[in-house]
């Protein structure tokens, strides 16, 4: 859990002080013996985890559907200074500009996501990149762990434009209970991960690693992300920090892409493992997409004790509730809340978007590096 020390700061994750993993590149074989561990790979030899192939080794492809998520986030490239903020800095300073509860929804959404991205960096690069064993996959966690490192220079640019108290902003997570709950539900199944003493191979072990990969691709960022995407883009539909929601913008296809990935990254870890899914295993997480909803609701309800923006706090929870069966039903479960409807098809609008465009006339946004924009 997270451990709060006198002077505010986190005590150190598991893992942070991991030593260099052994194996990374074969060993010659003894006395000139032939080695399955320095024959050119094949395909059928590749599995997403406790692979015996050399993780080192590109190609062959066998999971190629990861290659082309890379190739997509690739030219997806965007970063924060491209887009103005001018617009954002004249609302902000004009005391008619906003209300106080919109002022509260941008503050509380910057003191959840400047350090949540973040977490959701070292959980890649301490830990999920470990285990996996398909160098397509472990190709797009790079790109990944890339672009969580924007998405934190773009919340910093806006704290800096909007010339906010960084420590307030940065520290949140220790001080809104809101925000602090929801990452000491995360921190455990980082801990699991970046354990240098953690290793896959046991029924019991490989479980903990699909219960964590399942919690940060369904509810980190596929649940727990929402309320705030929905409450910036509410105020950029509304002509109102329209930079700020520009951004938010980039980082939901972003984020999409990411919440894909990992489903698609269980759903491929449970085909090659089948004895995992256990009706034990699935009860478990039901209970943890429970409790990820109820987390991310009380987030809503603190954020906006009113209503704002033709939005209120009930209306998130039928929307979590729906969010939260979607993402049931991508990994195989069975939904939790009959009924649930989406209360804001304009997001859905937004999400599906297969075309760029200038959302919020903040700059014409051409900016690719090749090819359509994919949100898949």
């Amino acid at each position: 859990m997270l451990k709060f020390e006198e002077e505010g700061q986190v005590s150190a994750l598991s893992g942070l002080g991991m030593p260099p993993a052994a194996a990374f590149v074969p060993a010659a074989p003894a006395d000139g013996a032939e080695s399955a561990a320095l024959r050119r790979i094949r395909v059928e030899d590749k599995r997403i985890i406790n692979s015996k192939a050399d993780v080192n080794q590109l190609v062959p492809f066998k999971y190629k559907w990861a290659w082309e998520k890379y190739i997509a986030a690739c030219a997806n490239h965007w970063m924060p200074q491209e887009i103005n903020m001018s617009r954002d800095i004249e609302l902000w300073k004009n005391p008619q500009g906003l209300t106080e509860d919109e002022r509260r929804i941008v503050t509380r959404n910057l003191g959840f996501f400047v350090t949540a991205d973040s977490l959701a960096a070292n959980n890649i690069v301490l830990g999920t990149y470990r285990h996996i064993t398909a160098p397509e996959c472990r190709q797009y966690l790079l790109r990944q762990a890339f672009e969580e490192a924007i998405h934190t220079h773009a919340y910093q640019y806006i704290v800096e434009s909007l010339n906010l108290e960084e420590g307030a902003v940065f520290n949140a997570y220790h001080e809104i209970p809101s925000i602090r709950d929801k990452d000491e539900f995360l921190i455990p199944f980082i801990d699991t991960l970046t354990d240098p003493a953690f290793k896959t191979g046991t029924p019991e072990a490989d479980q903990k690693l699909l219960k964590s990969l399942i919690v940060f691709s369904c509810l980190m960022e596929g649940l727990f992300f929402y309320v705030g995407f929905t409450q910036i883009l509410a105020l950029g539909r509304q002509n109102k920090m329209t930079g700020a929601a520009e951004q938010y913008m980039y980082i939901l296809r972003d984020e999409s892409m990411h919440c894909n990935f990992g489903i698609d990254l269980v759903n491929q870890i449970k085909l090659e493992n089948p004895q995992l899914w256990t009706p034990e295993f699935r009860d478990e997480l039901g209970e943890l997409f429970r409790t990820g909803v109820e987390l991310e609701y009380r987030y809503a309800e603190d954020t906006m004790p009113r209503g704002v923006l033709g939005l209120n706090a009930p209306m998130f929870k039928e929307y979590l509730r729906y969010i939260c069966n979607r993402r049931c039903q991508q990994i195989g479960l069975e939904p939790l809340y009959a009924g649930a409807s989406n209360p804001f098809p304009w997001m859905s609008e937004m999400i599906d978007l297969k075309k760029e465009r200038n959302f919020f006339e903040t700059r014409v946004i051409e900016y690719q590096t090749g090819g359509a924009l994919s949100w898949d």
